[in-house]
């Protein structure tokens, strides 16, 4: 599978969202891209997974235009406004959330389970605002994951939770590792200090993506 933004642009009531962007990525890559905080980083993921039209610019999937299927393939983690759970809710209730979302069992039981395989039974009952950065990151990601059909991760700035990189940079190259294309938005982050060169909002021209895992034969990209 290919993903690829060919020079997308939003368009918001007061002005542009997005400047043309340009990214293309395969299945078991890692792509990290950054662009100034704000809705713009947002409107890229959401363009990405076919969940906005853009106002220029293209988003295919294999070389089609269908954002429907976009949609299926990919799943954007944690967006502000869209995505992130509502922090007044207990852990328990944001898997549960989760799970039914990718028409997984979600009783009390199975969440509890989920929790238990995931090494976060203890924090079921706290409130989910009040957890760790890396735990949140990773039981959302990990709940994203898998939900049926997903081959595509957008994590939406991650590190606007933390300054600590490695609670999102292992645990994104270890998703692109199992095969999942992962885009990682970035906005607080001092480019600098980045694990990855990263691709730029309002750039054309990007780095190549890291791949993460070895393509066998039949699987060379594009």
């Amino acid at each position: 599978m290919q993903v690829r933004a060919d020079r997308v642009s939003v368009e918001g009531a007061h002005g542009t969202l997005l400047p043309p962007t340009s990214l293309a990525l395969h299945d078991g890559e890692l792509a990290i891209v950054h662009g100034e905080p704000g809705v713009g980083v947002t409107a890229f993921g959401l363009a990405l997974a076919g969940r906005i039209r853009p106002s220029t610019g293209t988003v295919t999937v294999d070389g089609a235009a269908n954002p429907a299927k976009l949609r299926e393939l990919v799943a954007v983690v944690d967006a502000p406004g869209v995505s992130e759970p509502d922090g007044a809710l207990s852990l328990r209730v944001v898997i549960g959330e989760e799970l039914a979302l990718a028409h997984r069992p979600a009783s009390t039981e199975d969440v509890s389970r989920w929790l238990t395989e995931q090494d976060a039974a203890a924090f079921a009952s706290v409130r989910f605002e009040n957890l760790e950065p890396e735990l949140r990151t990773r039981l959302l990601t990990t709940a994203a994951a898998s939900r049926r059909g997903v081959r595509m991760l957008v994590l939406d700035t991650p590190d606007r939770h933390t300054s600590e990189l490695e609670s999102w940079s292992t645990l994104a190259h270890e998703q692109a590792e199992r095969g999942l294309a992962v885009v990682v938005l970035t906005a607080t982050t001092p480019l600098h200090a980045l694990p990855e060169t990263p691709a730029r909002l309002g750039h054309l021209d990007q780095p190549e993506p890291r791949l993460c895992r070895d393509r066998g034969e039949g699987e060379e990209a594009e």
